[in-house]
């Protein structure tokens, strides 16, 4: 009966009888051969050869879900904390500005024009912050000091040091340096304010600058409650300002608030409040953990990249007398694994502040979000490159990665005319239209007419009483629109189709071969330094990835 030896002695075997033939050359070239396939294997490929399980890929899609989750956790408690502000706006807004409409005039809340009218709007917010205990149906209350007594109100008046204006005789006499005068007023002492202070609220309208009243309230917010969170405590820093800075019959009233959460000092809650705060710094646990393991997987990858790089270069060097391109260096250095290590990052920080925010250590909502919410961009972005191995999808990923550097130096070059277009609308038009009124809204409101958005408002809320103005509007508009919609964007998208119509061709006839490639399949149409035979070669690469395979299943 004749024996059968086991497929692992017949590889081992096999592979000592062509080390003995192969020389040492070839052996090393088969090695690094071997190890630039496997590695610029996909996930599967990897898996069907050696029976190497993906961990990259299954921590990216478990990444993936949880911080998405964490993100969606996050976003709808930070909803509940910019509600909470923006109704306190509305709420002191309505408490404190006299005959407010509800929606705001301009950017100022208020307009007044008449003295009288001034007095008892400013009087008004006296009497209201008097009587605030008696009129919020929210949980405000007066600011206190460390020591627990009530902050008092401020009012600073700022004018001219001297003014004297006489319309009539178009005379003037004004020294610009301007003065402040401020007074406090205590809710404690509301009946006395107006007999004490009678010369501060005398006011001289042709040297008055501006008025500005300053208080503190505190606050806390209720509603996180129901979501089963602890509630924050909130200190608003209000300022009213009647602004007579044009004086020109209109007095603007602005109410600004200025709203910092705090940890609260004394606090008590029962319930399932404090038991799911507990639940949520775990599962962010969780995720800092997962973050981490996909940090140090990919930057083993990296490592493990320039280490081939310097071999393939080293091999490259001695056995052909040349240099590796740069388009072959690019394939080691992937730029994915920079950005999930970035990702990573931004989502381990961002992770870190949410549980200080949990923990009410931290009140900063938005520098958390910022963290959160460009981990999440990133990471899936980073998804594009795992659909990058399916020919469909890598179509449309070749054309962004071909058309990127042309793009963007037509970016660059389209954006000199933009910019031109963006100072002259403001210099000319700002004046006459609300949409040209500053730099940022004359870019935005050029983008939107670029996109073919509000063209024919844009047109018809210009003021035409200036008819120079109103003929160079409508030449600088229609200008604008033909050359960026008709000539910029249709140049834009020819430079992605052509770039698109190149990729085609190529799947279709083949991409251009690199020293990498033909490297890969065995080309030798570069200069060799020593001839070898083809034969022994591929038995080689054969008999070898035949034990490749058998070891990683047999776990050799």
């Amino acid at each position: 009966m004749q024996a059968v030896l086991p497929v692992n002695d017949y590889c081992s075997i096999v592979t000592s009888l062509f080390s003995s033939v192969l020389t040492p050359e070839v052996f090393k070239e088969e090695n690094l051969r071997d190890d630039l396939k496997y590695y610029f294997m996909s996930p599967c490929e990897k898996y069907r050869a050696r029976r190497h399980i993906p961990w990259k890929l299954v921590v990216q899609i478990l990444k993936i879900v949880m911080i998405t989750t964490q993100l969606i956790l996050f976003g709808l408690s930070n909803q509940l904390v910019v509600s909470y502000k923006e109704e306190n706006m509305m709420a002191l807004k309505n408490l404190f500005l006299k005959d407010y409409s509800g929606v705001d005039e301009d950017d100022y809340s208020v307009a007044v024009y008449t003295q009288q009218r001034v007095y008892d709007s400013l009087f008004y917010v006296l009497d209201q912050y008097s009587q605030l205990g008696r009129l919020s149906v929210g949980p405000l209350s007066y600011g206190e000091d460390e020591h627990g007594d009530v902050l008092p109100l401020i009012i600073c008046k700022q004018y001219y040091k001297r003014s004297s204006v006489e319309p009539s005789n178009e005379a003037y006499d004004i020294d610009a340096q301007l003065e402040t005068v401020c007074m406090s007023h205590d809710p404690k002492t509301a009946n006395q304010w107006k007999t004490q202070n009678s010369s501060f609220f005398d006011l001289d309208f042709y040297r008055l600058v501006d008025m500005k009243i300053t208080f503190q309230l505190n606050g806390i917010n209720l509603q996180t409650v129901r979501s089963r969170e602890l509630p924050d405590c909130y200190s608003f820093y209000i300022t009213i300002t009647f602004d007579n800075q044009c004086h020109s019959g209109k007095v603007k009233i602005f109410l600004d608030i200025d709203a910092q959460s705090c940890p609260c000092q004394d606090w008590k809650i029962s319930g399932t409040a404090q038991k799911n705060t507990h639940y949520l710094l775990v599962f962010d646990s969780f995720v800092i953990a997962v973050c981490l393991t996909s940090a140090v997987l990919c930057s083993r990858s990296i490592v493990l990249a320039v280490r081939l790089l310097q071999r393939f270069s080293r091999f490259f060097h001695e056995n052909y007398s040349r240099k590796v391109g740069e388009d072959d260096q690019n394939e080691f250095l992937n730029g994915w694994y920079v950005l999930v290590i970035v990702s990573d990052l931004l989502a381990i920080i961002g992770s870190i502040l949410k549980m200080e925010i949990q923990a009410k250590s931290l009140t900063n909502y938005d520098v958390c979000s910022i963290f959160l919410g460009t981990s999440t961009l990133l990471v899936w972005v980073g998804v594009i490159r795992y659909l990058g191995y399916f020919q469909k999808y890598n179509v449309l990923i070749l054309t962004m990665k071909a058309a990127f550097p042309k793009v963007l130096r037509f970016c660059c070059c389209a954006g000199m005319i933009y910019l031109g277009y963006t100072f002259c609308g403001w210099i000319v038009l700002g004046p006459y239209h609300e949409k040209f009124e500053g730099l940022s809204r004359v870019a935005e409101c050029l983008f939107s007419l670029l996109n073919g958005d509000d063209m024919f408002t844009t047109f018809a809320q210009l003021k035409d009483k200036n008819t120079l103005v109103w003929l160079f509007s409508r030449a600088y508009l229609y200008s604008f629109i033909s050359l960026f919609v008709y000539m910029v964007l249709s140049l834009f998208i020819a430079l992605i189709t052509d770039a698109y119509e190149t990729i085609k061709r190529f799947q279709r006839d083949g991409f251009p071969l690199t020293d990498l490639q033909k490297f890969l399949r065995e080309q030798k149409d570069f200069p060799v330094a020593e001839e070898s035979s083809q034969t022994d070669v591929h038995i080689r690469y054969s008999v070898l990835c035949c034990c490749q395979r058998y070891d990683g299943v047999t776990g050799l």
